[in-house]
């Protein structure tokens, strides 16, 4: 078989018949570009709404929540040690929500070569006073370099400065929805009182928009400093400690693994975030779904187009028997002439998808609750085009493979004597 001539043969097969041999490059051509399109905004927008998450979420957390004791009083008594123990109305451990040895422990972790930064933070709930309007909210005291540096705090501080919140004693930094509720302004004081009946008085310095409407009507923030003057606490005194990793997967080990060490409660984003990282899959999977669905449908086009072109083409390849073309070298012309449709379709619907996706990615996206989110998501992962491009030729690979066989077994006498 001589692949030179049977190239030859099918490329005069394919110019024979243009009209069909365009229409058929340009099933492909649309289907890899709206299987481009569609997984780039789809990715673009996964992203989107995995960073709501992961930019102000930590790795892991440790924290020493309150709960009741494991083991009680009646279990470390002698005198019944061979008894069942049935306690009702267990009160929690009686402690503060403090982690002990807080800065060994940060110590610690900022020598583990698995972490890629460290930020303490205290969350105490509290009430804004503003005049006559109170209501209930959370303020998170926070090391601001550290918030900036591995949540990304400062994109998200959409009046203001967030470096205002170290800079300026006294200061908070409210959430946009409870700025709108309570009225203020930046360089306004408001009052706010903890769950002890402590009052202090703070200066705003800027307004926080995470993007989540209800996390936004309680949420605040001020300096670790500020915060444990507020509570009457020392220096060392935390409650969370927040732990982001080089390697996220490595979070659930990790976990268990800090959560023995420091005899501490811990969480990771995997378990804290398990219901929004299952609606990311199902999207993807829907995405992935639509996107071979056109493809197969492109496939089905060219087959059809195909069987057209051997039905016209009968005589042709009953005089290409005749002259001493073998089965396999018909078979071989055919899936060339699929292989060429679906490689040409499929490097213009490459392009296409790459220009129309770009063209997404530039329409303007302005809404109040993504601050940060200025034009349409687009995900550029090589991953989508090495997928339509494989895709592209196997569906047109199988598409001409069917029909090659049908042509392969035409016999060219009874096309002859039909003539």
């Amino acid at each position: 078989m001589k692949i030179k001539l049977i190239a030859q043969i099918a490329m005069a097969l394919l110019m024979a018949r243009f009209k069909q041999t365009i229409v058929a490059a340009f099933g492909v051509t649309f289907s890899i570009t709206m299987f481009i399109t569609l997984l780039s905004f789809m990715g673009g927008l996964n992203d989107l709404l995995d960073n709501l998450i992961l930019n102000r979420t930590p790795h892991i957390r440790l924290y020493n929540e309150v709960s009741p004791s494991s083991i009680q009083p009646i279990s470390k008594s002698e005198a019944y040690p061979d008894a069942y123990h049935f306690i009702a109305h267990v009160k929690p451990k009686n402690e503060l929500p403090e982690i002990r040895n807080s800065e060994a422990i940060i110590k610690a972790l900022r020598e583990d070569n698995n972490i890629r930064g460290v930020a303490p933070k205290n969350t105490v709930p509290i009430f804004y006073h503003v005049g006559e309007i109170s209501l209930t909210g959370i303020l998170d005291g926070i090391d601001v370099d550290a918030e900036n540096r591995l949540f990304t705090f400062k994109d998200y501080v959409v009046d203001g400065n967030s470096l205002d919140l170290k800079n300026t004693p006294n200061s908070i930094i409210l959430g946009i929805g409870a700025a709108k509720k309570l009225l203020v302004q930046v360089g306004d004081n408001i009052q706010i009182t903890t769950s002890n009946g402590t009052q202090f008085t703070l200066k705003v310095v800027g307004f926080f928009q995470s993007g989540m409407d209800e996390l936004d009507k309680i949420q605040s923030y001020v300096t670790l400093a500020t915060i444990q003057k507020i509570l009457g606490k020392p220096a060392s005194y935390i409650t969370d400690i927040q732990i982001k990793l080089y390697d996220i997967t490595k979070a659930p080990e990790l976990t268990k693994k800090y959560n023995k060490l420091f005899e501490t409660d811990a969480i990771d984003i995997q378990t804290a975030n398990a219901q929004f990282e299952t609606g990311s899959s199902v999207r993807t999977l829907i995405s992935y779904a639509v996107g071979i669905t056109l493809l197969i449908v492109a496939g089905f086009g060219i087959y059809n187009i195909l069987n057209m072109m051997i039905y016209e083409k009968m005589d042709s390849i009953a005089i290409l028997k005749a002259t001493g073309f073998s089965g396999k070298d018909v078979n071989a012309i055919f899936i060339t002439i699929a292989l060429t449709i679906g490689l040409v379709g499929g490097i213009v619907g490459l392009i296409f998808g790459f220009g129309l996706s770009a063209i997404i990615g530039q329409i303007p996206f302005n809404t109040a609750s993504l601050p940060t989110v200025k034009t349409y998501p687009i995900n550029y992962n090589t991953k989508f085009y090495l997928i339509g491009a494989v895709f592209s030729l196997i569906t047109t690979y199988m598409a001409g493979y069917f029909q090659s066989k049908k042509a392969s077994k035409i016999d060219p006498v009874d096309i002859i004597r039909g003539k």
